[in-house]
């Protein structure tokens, strides 16, 4: 049998697969670009004449800085008037726990209202965009479909388009922005961790998403938004991008980032990913799990995972972190083995799944594929056609040079 221990040896052919999958050459180090980066939200000049005189709405969270600074701050001592505050899940400061219902509050600094959407609704009211002439979207994404800042971009985008109410979008590089993978999502498996039926990475910035919502007409009764993107320079889908802010409480690493897009999926097993640890989404495992090198106890953290899987159990299983470093960024895939093996060598195979895995993986197909041994090369061909069909609306969509094919 297998073990998943092999996934974890950095050799010389797993390194030189890499290479044939990405076309491009596997450095070991981030790419860098002649130029920085320039990212939306640091280009005053493109978008305070877009605000000046007018009741700003504001979509942020602690990512939504402008050299350190909050851009609410940065708003206000520029005299504009910020009179509305909408803070997405882990609330406007990104202290909130996942899945923790977020109240609407006043923010301390400024004292602007600050609107929940990850609490009694996730879509703004048109009472609560009363008096709003125009409304901005800042907020740094990973890259994939169930991480929720892009579902809470689509609600706004839609409440905006309900009320004629123009919508900004300030662009940030995506850090997994260089491939496109995964299932996607199908009719009758929407869901806040789903919205439209793209894959699990998508490979576009939020900017280019927000275009590829508003033109392929997916907001309600097929409205359109009055859309501007400030997008981003010196940047291209073939570099990565250091992130210099975490983008949740449980996304604090790098390496959490690259593996997300594949972790994510053990949300919806039997195993831990680590929340309540100091390795979340860099680990896996489980009570009891035989043979499995690494240990770990999840807690309760404050802010960060009040009641993680299996508190104060604990746990055995693997530490990927060094993995995504070495092997997986480079990779350009999703990286199936670890939960096809897992399936393979968890005891009580009923138990395995829970029914937020279908959620997750936008579909009951994939599920079924593991339960039955369906090798990986013949699940990644169900993904297509429609992971091609995807990757060609994909382009009409780009603001930035592609990644090489």
């Amino acid at each position: 049998m297998m073990q998943l221990l092999k996934g974890l040896v950095f050799s010389a052919a797993m390194l030189a697969t890499a290479q044939a999958q990405t076309k491009r050459p596997f450095l070991g180090t981030e790419y860098v670009t002649d130029k920085e980066i320039v990212m939306g939200v640091e280009q005053p000049e493109a978008y305070l004449p877009l605000l000046k005189g007018k009741k700003v709405g504001v979509v942020a969270n602690n990512t939504s800085l402008v050299n350190g600074v909050h851009l609410v701050d940065q708003l206000v001592a520029s005299g504009i008037n910020v009179s509305k505050v909408f803070g997405p899940e882990h609330g406007f400061r990104g202290n909130a726990a996942a899945g923790k219902h977020v109240a609407s509050e006043k923010d301390s600094k400024t004292g602007i209202p600050v609107v929940s959407l990850y609490g009694s609704n996730k879509k703004p009211t048109q009472e609560q965009l009363l008096g709003i002439d125009v409304v901005v979207f800042d907020i740094q994404d990973v890259g994939t479909r169930f991480y929720t800042y892009i579902s809470t971009m689509s609600y706004c985008m839609e409440a905006c388009a309900e009320k004629g109410i123009p919508f900004i979008v300030f662009d940030r590089p995506n850090p997994n922005g260089h491939f496109v993978d995964g299932p996607v999502l199908e009719k009758g498996f929407e869901s806040f961790v789903g919205l439209h039926q793209i894959p699990i990475v998508h490979g576009m910035t939020i900017g280019e998403y927000a275009h590829m919502v508003n033109g392929e007409g997916w907001l309600k009764d097929k409205m359109k938004v009055n859309l501007t993107v400030i997008p981003c320079k010196n940047y291209t889908h073939s570099e990565f991008y250091l992130l210099p802010e975490k983008p949740s409480p449980n996304l604090d690493t790098q390496a959490s980032i690259y593996l997300y897009p594949t972790i994510c999926l053990f949300e919806g097993t039997a195993l831990s990913v680590g929340r309540g640890t100091d390795k979340p989404f860099r680990i896996i495992g489980y009570p009891g799990w035989k043979d499995a090198p690494f240990e770990f106890t999840p807690k309760a953290i404050a802010g960060v995972s009040d009641s993680p899987k299996y508190k104060d159990q604990l746990c055995k299983g693997y530490d990927l972190s060094e993995f995504a470093e070495e092997y997986l960024k480079n990779s350009g895939r999703l990286y199936l083995f670890w939960l096809m093996d897992a399936y393979s060598r968890y005891p009580e195979k009923d138990k395995f799944f829970t029914s937020y895995f279908n959620t997750l993986a936008g579909n009951s197909k994939l599920k079924e594929q593991i339960i039955k041994g369906v090798p990986e090369a013949d699940i990644r061909k169900s993904w297509e056609p429609a992971l091609g069909n995807f990757k060609q609306m994909r382009k009409k969509y780009l603001l930035y040079e592609d990644f090489g094919q």
